[in-house]
């Protein structure tokens, strides 16, 4: 029987305590990394952290979907215009979307129905990772839910502005007179939250990766602003800082949902005003190399 010595258990033991020592060490650098990324970036929203992991579905690959079969290709369908007709079309586009403000002072007149369902329908038209479609679209009409709502989201935009924000952030809003009081949410007479779903569910109930979920919801959320600007109606967009679990519940939505937007939509009120402002110029936004 092979017998250890002093001398080499006491290097064994020294060996177990600096590996022991530096994992809790790891461990405690990547708390204090985590707290430093939240105190440089409060806007960070805890509840929108991705809990889907490629790597954690290669080591837990029972619970996922494998591959689906190929999917059959048809041919594409294309309208080419004449350049000067291409000219056209995309300088009015342009002065169209040049037109869109984020409004706060919203009408409570009813707008169709359809035409909220013909901007869901634009949206559902982005791309997305794999084809995946990460998105959830909750349209609220009903005005005790609204009405909760706000209250579930001022409680929090207040704790936000007195706490959370800082300073920089908050003299950087004063210009736009924005402050936690939403009043928005009751009067706008439709409130669309758009849901990225960091997973989905295949058919035998087995999880489906849903890779950039959102990156994909968010284009998804820039095609809705630009059909409802296009519909003639108006909307602020708004990112509800903490609210997302609370608003998730209320509203009956899986924990695989997370809030990403919320979109308070109507006409704009007869006395709506919109700051002064100027975008930037071309040849600051873009590069041609």
């Amino acid at each position: 029987m092979f017998l250890l010595t002093p001398v080499l258990v006491a290097l064994v033991c020294i060996l177990m305590v600096w590996i022991f020592k530096n994992s809790d060490g790891g461990t405690e650098q990547r708390k204090g990394e985590a707290r430093a990324q939240a105190e440089a970036c409060p806007w960070v929203d805890e509840d929108l952290k991705d809990c889907t992991d490629v790597h954690q579905v290669e080591e837990d690959a029972n619970g996922w979907q494998e591959s689906e079969e190929d999917v059959e290709h048809i041919p594409f369908s294309h309208t080419r215009y004449p350049e000067r007709e291409m000219v056209r079309r995309s300088q009015e586009y342009y002065e169209l979307l040049n037109k869109r403000r984020s409004v706060r002072f919203i009408s409570n007149e009813q707008v169709p129905m359809e035409v909220i369902d013909n901007v869901i329908k634009a949206a559902g038209t982005a791309p997305s990772g794999a084809h995946t479609e990460p998105w959830t679209f909750v349209v609220v009409k009903d005005p005790d839910t609204k009405h909760q709502i706000r209250e579930i989201i001022e409680e929090e935009e207040e704790i936000n502005y007195l706490k959370r924000m800082g300073p920089r952030w908050v003299t950087d809003l004063k210009k736009f007179r924005t402050n936690w009081i939403k009043e928005y949410l009751d009067t706008a007479p439709v409130l669309i939250l758009v849901f990225k779903q960091v997973h989905g569910f295949a058919a035998n109930g087995k999880k489906k990766i849903h890779y950039y979920n959102e990156i994909s919801v968010s284009i998804a959320c820039g095609i809705l602003l630009a059909a409802l600007q296009n519909a003639g109606l108006v909307t602020v967009t708004t990112t509800p800082l903490n609210c997302g679990s609370h608003l998730r519940v209320l509203l009956g939505r899986p924990a695989n949902e997370k809030l990403l937007m919320l979109l308070p939509v109507g006409y704009p009120s007869e006395d709506a005003t919109v700051p002064d402002l100027t975008r930037k110029p071309l040849d600051q936004i873009m590069v041609t190399v």
